[in-house]
């Protein structure tokens, strides 16, 4: 096992005292290209070009002698020093730290980033950090080799962003450009890199977010909203009662639990089919997923549009019949059926989402619904709900609703 290992971020301005002093007694020393070619690389230690972080670790763990491992920015974030400590290696490291490549970013914008939403688009992430762009107003994202500002704005197709791109970072060639996200994919752009995604509605006045300072990091503005709690009543939704109404079976209580099965998180992308009053889509939205909210009303969509503004939370919505308008849409991970029965939820097990829920008046129709996704590929649940309305004055029913619950995982 090397003696000594110190990893030293790199942003591009001189080295610190310390920094110099670790890589004059090193025998070995890893990092790219541009880092193996600093004057402070001593000429007799052995080098190492940083490619796959796992076998530089391997091999460092077998070096003999004082090992320096140079990246750029902080290692510590979203760096080489997670995989450095990694137990299979058995290594123990001394960190320099230097400026972030998100922070730099940030900074060459001018542009505070305590609201921010962070993440790695990678070809395994690519999909789920461009979930992250459509959910939130302010995202950071450190690209790689083919998931970079091109990828990204191909699959944020349709959604208005503006992107800022900082090329090089700390480096002679280092520049921004500020692109709106349908010309980002007209252009190459030189690696490494990170994007500023900035966009997107804003929160209105009677959900009491207001302007003022943030004290979280990775949310906006004005966090916690004013309203809590989930499974709100429709008119919640509805603003000053022009919202649409529920449609049948739809209970406050069905919504919780279709919620609940789904589980909608940070990366996911939620089709809404059949959105209705738009409860369910910005509920979901709260989460911090991404919703894509699709009904054949008009008024509909304008609804759920309107409420997702009151709540301060971004969602798209898609004026269409289904199955036929889910053609064209992005993959989903999870998918709330809202009405088109078993040609819809078909439609929908074709595109295999992780979960789908949806829901039947009658028990023959539930029995339709689960063939459907079982013939799919799908574990099938299903629950009769009941729930029953009372007002409190004198304790007398105000509305019964009884529907089937259907959940289906994908085996």
């Amino acid at each position: 096992m090397a003696d000594r290992v110190t990893v030293i971020g790199w942003d591009g301005s001189p080295l610190t005292d310390a920094a110099r002093s670790a890589l004059a007694a090193a025998t070995l020393v890893a990092g790219a290209a541009h880092h193996l070619a600093l004057p402070e690389v001593p000429p007799h230690a052995e080098r190492i070009r940083l490619g796959s972080a796992t076998l530089a670790a391997r091999r460092i763990a077998r070096h003999r002698g004082s090992a320096v491992v140079l990246a750029d920015g902080d290692p510590g974030f979203f760096g080489v020093v997670r995989t450095l400590r990694a137990p299979e290696h058995g290594l123990e490291v001394e960190v320099v730290p230097a400026v972030s490549a998100i922070a730099a970013a940030f900074a060459r914008a001018g542009m505070p980033w305590d609201d921010a939403q962070l993440v790695v688009a990678n070809s395994r992430t690519l999909r789920r950090a461009v979930n992250v762009c459509r959910a939130h107003k302010k995202v950071a994202v450190l690209t790689s080799p083919g998931a970079g500002p091109a990828e990204l704005a191909l699959l944020l197709e349709g959604v208005h962003r503006t992107f800022v791109i900082c090329e090089a970072l700390g480096t002679e060639r280092e520049q921004m450009t500020v692109l709106t996200s349908d010309k980002v994919a007209d252009h190459t752009w030189r690696d490494p890199n990170v994007v500023i995604v900035v966009g997107g509605t804003g929160a209105g006045a009677e959900t009491g977010a207001s302007q003022g300072t943030a004290w979280l990091a990775g949310q906006e503005v004005g966090y916690p909203p004013a309203v809590r709690g989930w499974a709100l009543p429709v008119a919640e939704y509805a603003g000053s009662g022009s919202g649409a109404p529920p449609r049948a079976g739809e209970s406050v209580q069905l919504r919780a639990a279709q919620l609940a099965r789904l589980g909608p998180r940070v990366g996911d992308l939620v089709w809404d089919i059949g959105a209705g009053s738009g409860a369910f889509a910005v509920e979901a939205a709260r989460f911090g997923a991404a919703v894509i909210a699709v009904d054949s009303d008009a008024d509909a969509c304008a609804h759920v549009y309107a409420a997702a503004r009151r709540f301060g939370v971004q969602l798209e919505t898609v004026h269409g019949l289904a199955p036929h308008i889910l053609q064209d849409l992005p993959e989903p991970d999870v998918v709330r059926v809202g009405g088109g029965g078993a040609v819809t939820v078909t439609a929908v097990a074709d595109r295999r989402p992780t979960r789908i829920v949806t829901h039947a008046s009658t028990r023959d129709e539930a029995e339709e619904l689960g063939r459907a996704l079982t013939e799919r590929g799908y574990a099938v649940e299903c629950a009769l709900l009941q729930s029953v309305e009372l007002e409190t004055a004198h304790w007398a029913e105000t509305e019964r609703a009884v529907v089937f619950l259907l959940s289906g995982v994908r085996i």
